[in-house]
């Protein structure tokens, strides 16, 4: 009996922690059509966008450093209620901004508390997978995605409709009721398993930085389209509001729908052909996106980037977490900051480069970098290792 209230105990946490990742990628999601208007409402240039967002990414960094030592002491259940509750009013304290200094603070701890809850979520994730032998990691990472679709798809129509700040508070309230019902629900881990993150300490395997590295240049594309693909519409193709959010949207869309899927089709023809196949489907909509026409055929172009990308970065923090000679602590913690540096910091440089050749360019050069992670996509055999590989539930 007590075995099989454990198995219900954690099925329950694995739906709980399904739903932490739909609301971190809602809100996310929920950002990127807001980026015109932010842009707009502060008249401020692409420069000084791109400081605000290196800010988000600075906050995201400093929380998520922070936010390890708190899972040490308390383990990831506490501190996704934590953070989870703080990023509700992410979106809306930045909506609310009415200057750049205040913009700037609001940017900081908007990227800080979703930046910490994300990595509690993924540290609840694992403990899933131990308690229930098997993996859900990709499947989790598709709630994600899922969660960034919607809030990227319907925000940029709520916004053209009732306005940015109406927006920001239907998003804090939709995450706030979503959160009340689920996150009771989180399990706790095993004691040694919190335990396990006090003894960390920088590994000096140079392989587990290359594998980093893979990450890094995987996530960058992700955080382009996520901050920088709605302004591309919107000033080089003349698109609208409710347009220009659709491409996140569909990119998040698309992403969410292979990742779901994300763990047989591993199964089925290994991690390194999975991983050679998906930056080739990333890097050609790459490519056309930034060639694109017309707003409609970035947008598809954006959506079929998103079939490749979706499977990158769970194939490689499998791969992080077997490596030989490392604990899965030790190298989950060097690539998941490495990586997500690429999605919160490289954007920052977009922008820059953006308001001086336009972003076409940027998005033809992001491809190139998904065909480096192609020739160093080798490295990712450790991930069929992984000993829980059955298809996420």
């Amino acid at each position: 009996m007590h075995a099989t209230n454990m198995i219900e105990t954690a099925k329950r946490g694995r739906w709980a922690v399904a739903t932490a990742f739909f609301v971190n990628g809602f809100m996310t999601g929920s950002w990127a059509p807001q980026i015109p208007v932010f842009l707009t409402r502060l008249g401020i240039s692409e420069f000084t966008l791109g400081l605000l967002i290196l800010l988000f990414g600075a906050g995201a960094v400093v929380f998520m450093s922070w936010c390890g030592y708190l899972i040490a002491r308390h383990g990831s259940r506490s501190v996704v209620r934590w953070f989870g509750a703080a990023a509700t009013f992410g979106l809306l304290i930045v909506a609310l901004a009415p200057n750049v200094i205040t913009a700037a603070v609001a940017m900081f701890l908007f990227g800080g508390v979703t930046g910490g809850m994300d990595v509690a979520m993924n540290a609840n994730a694992v403990a899933v997978e131990k308690r229930l032998s098997r993996a859900i990691m990709s499947s989790s990472h598709g709630f994600w995605s899922l969660g960034g679709f919607v809030g990227g798809g319907l925000g940029g129509f709520a916004i053209q409709n009732y306005g940015h700040l109406v927006h920001a508070v239907l998003v804090t309230i939709v995450a706030a009721i979503l959160l009340s019902l689920s996150l009771r629900h989180l399990i706790v881990e095993e004691r040694h398993i919190v335990a396990e993150h006090r003894k960390f300490s920088l590994p000096r395997n140079p392989a587990i930085y290359l594998v980093g590295l893979m990450a890094l240049l995987s996530m960058i594309p992700e955080g382009s389209v996520l901050d920088w693909a709605a302004l591309y519409l919107k000033q080089e193709h003349g698109a609208d509001i409710a347009t220009a959010g659709l491409a996140f949207a569909f990119f998040a869309g698309t992403m969410a729908t292979v990742r779901f899927m994300g763990d047989a089709v591993r199964n089925r023809f290994g991690a390194v052909t999975t991983l050679r196949v998906s930056c080739l489907i990333a890097a050609t909509g790459m490519l056309v996106a930034g060639f694109a026409p017309t707003p409609w055929v970035a947008i598809a172009a954006f959506a079929f980037c998103g079939l490749g990308i979706a499977n990158m970065v769970p194939i490689i923090f499998s791969a992080a977490g077997n490596q030989p000679g490392l604990s899965a602590g030790a190298g989950m913690s060097v690539v998941t900051t490495m990586g997500y540096s690429g999605i919160l910091m490289a954007p920052s440089a977009i922008g820059f480069v953006g308001q001086h050749t336009g972003f076409a360019p940027v998005f033809v050069s992001v491809s190139a970098l998904l065909i480096v992670v192609f020739l160093m996509s080798g490295m990712a055999r450790h991930a069929d290792f992984a000993p829980a590989t059955q298809p996420a539930e």
